[in-house]
């Protein structure tokens, strides 16, 4: 199947020079996934919600500021590979072209609702995020906004002080909140009035309640769901207690299981690809197995590595997050880091993962111990 009947050429697009003050309003009264942004007729990127939530951009920053390139796919491209194109881009959206020319984009939705109905031979349980990154009721916006941008996230679930799910809160909720405030004051209130947001309770923002869904559920019934309701992800639980965060299912998983492959060789996501430098793909791919081998008995299924860049910088080289996430038959296995420049990160989070999938395996020769003593003691 290719992209040619989901892709459309309805989509919003908006010139360089226009204010973000404005792109913020076209977010909150349209909800697009994103939009294109031209200079003089000709493609320059794409804008979305997750780079509007800085509270030091201005309303009269142009939009061009936060402009990030997308991934662009022909418009008979195979749905697959345009899967892999928008899970390693980072994006939900991507321009689609023809003969050379802007023809209109594709979505992850798009992608998702044509793929449906192949979706209920997938679980939940194989394909969702275990290990996810949560917020305190309590907790102020401003370390909402911050987490956010230190994962590269979109959502997080809020527990309170048991650590029980009570809600969420998303960067469309975080838009919407001070798009809706700050349009309630004049212009030279704004700056007082972002940093008194800023302090507000997540609990002021959070939606509530929770779409959960358990790991015995099946991914067409969750993703039905979350196109249904227009959400990005939910979370999930298990099935004896819905207030229990076990982890996320989103929408970027859906499309990341799209692609999985049954070649012979380990299969490696890498998104914002784009930011390797001195590593190829291959040599991501060979030391992540370098590293899988060490534990003979487990077989590595899938392996993403998600690659964030701070604004900081060191003699040019800006700081690199890197995390690595291993789908394997013991479970999901992780490791992150930080390092100025790609392979530097790449490094710092392989040694992590080097060390939890090791303790892992010291864990089983523990239990397989204990079993052998336990059998033995039986026998006395």
């Amino acid at each position: 199947m290719d992209i040619s009947d989901i892709a459309t050429n309805d989509y919003i697009e908006v010139e360089a020079e226009t204010r973000l003050g404005k792109v913020r309003s076209i977010f909150e009264d349209e909800n697009p996934k994103g939009i294109i942004v031209t200079e003089a007729g000709q493609y320059e990127g794409v804008v979305t919600e997750r780079q509007l939530i800085g509270s030091h951009i201005e309303d009269d920053t142009r939009v061009a500021a936060l402009t990030e390139p997308a991934p662009k796919v022909d418009r008979t491209e195979d749905v697959r590979e345009t899967a892999r194109m928008l899970v390693e881009g980072g994006t939900k959206i991507a321009p689609v072209f023809e003969a050379g020319d802007l023809w209109g984009i594709v979505t992850e939705d798009a992608i998702l609702e044509a793929v449906l109905d192949n979706l209920d031979a997938l679980s939940v349980g194989d394909i969702y995020t275990e290990n996810v990154v949560t917020i305190g009721e309590d907790d102020s916006m401003g370390t909402v906004i911050n987490r956010l941008r230190e994962h590269g996230i979109s959502r997080l679930p809020v527990v309170d002080e048991d650590g029980f799910l009570t809600g969420v809160v998303t960067v469309h909720d975080i838009v919407d909140f001070v798009v809706r405030d700050i349009s309630k004051t004049t212009r030279g209130d704004r700056r007082g009035e972002v940093e008194r947001m800023l302090d507000l309770p997540v609990y002021d923002a959070m939606s509530s309640p929770v779409e959960t869904v358990t790991v015995d559920d099946s991914v067409e019934d969750a993703v039905a769901t979350m196109l249904d309701n227009d959400f990005s992800g939910l979370v999930v639980t298990p099935a004896d207690d819905d207030r229990v965060v076990g982890g996320v299912l989103t929408k970027t998983d859906v499309l990341r299981a799209l692609t999985y492959t049954e070649e012979e060789r380990m299969d490696v996501q890498i998104t914002n690809v784009d930011l390797l430098d001195a590593l190829s793909r291959e040599e991501v791919q060979e030391r992540i197995e370098q590293v899988a081998e060490k534990y003979s008995d487990m077989r590595v299924h899938h392996a993403h590595v998600r690659l964030h860049k701070h604004k900081e910088k060191l003699r040019g080289t800006p700081l690199i997050q890197a995390q690595i996430r291993l789908r394997t038959n013991k479970g999901q296995m992780a490791g992150s880091g930080e390092g100025y420049g790609a392979d530097n990160a790449f490094h710092v989070a392989l040694d992590v993962l080097e060390r939890n999938v090791l303790e892992e395996k010291g864990i089983e020769r523990d239990e397989e111990y204990e079993g052998q003593l336990l059998r033995k003691l039986n026998e006395l």
